[in-house]
């Protein structure tokens, strides 16, 4: 039941539960895929300190790069909306692609032909093994959301994983305005 419901372009809301998670504590990912080999997704709502300009600097762009998760965190990883610029992407859904060829999107940004909500950086990813994504969302770690956004690049950050809970109601209303540490309240 659960492989029908997860599929790639969902949205994964991180559970109030693991808010003490250091990588996924009040996280939003976007899926990217999932199969019976296991999922990849990008966390899309926690920006880093960095830009594309510190970590390539022959490319003169200040597109912020955000923290994908916690797997190869030392590469870089991007999704966008624009196939017909970048070859070789590949679709997640009807209005967001990833991957594609790097060598093209920095000659884009080089002439700064890719808007800010067309393209979003990473560095890692998050990635889940056969069916572990699975028993995580059955132990509760995970609310499965659609991806109702035209453009889920435009969202704004800070406010992302707390706007997914007002949405979600009921019991999540009690979270939407908890500390980022509880223990600190």
């Amino acid at each position: 039941m659960l492989r029908e419901k997860l599929n790639k372009g969902k949205l994964l809301v991180a559970e109030p539960s693991i808010f003490t998670d250091a990588s996924f504590g009040r996280s939003v990912i976007l899926l990217t895929e999932h199969n019976e080999n296991g999922s990849v997704g990008f966390i899309i709502n926690k920006p880093s300190i960095y830009t594309i300009n510190d970590l390539i600097p022959e490319i003169k762009s200040n597109h912020i790069v955000y923290n994908g998760g916690p797997v190869s965190d030392d590469n870089l990883y991007f999704i966008h909306r624009i196939p017909d610029l970048i070859p070789n992407s590949v679709a997640i859904d009807k209005t967001i692609y990833w991957a594609g060829d790097f060598e093209t999107v920095k000659k884009l940004l080089e002439n700064n032909l890719i808007k800010e909500d067309e393209i979003r950086f990473f560095l890692g990813y998050t990635g889940w093994d056969s069916n572990q994504l699975d028993e995580e969302i059955e132990a509760v770690s995970w609310i499965v959301k659609e991806n109702n956004y035209k453009n889920v690049l435009q969202v704004m950050p800070n406010s992302f994983w707390r706007d997914e809970l007002i949405k979600s109601g009921g019991h999540y209303n009690l979270w939407i305005n908890a500390p980022e540490n509880p223990n600190l309240n």
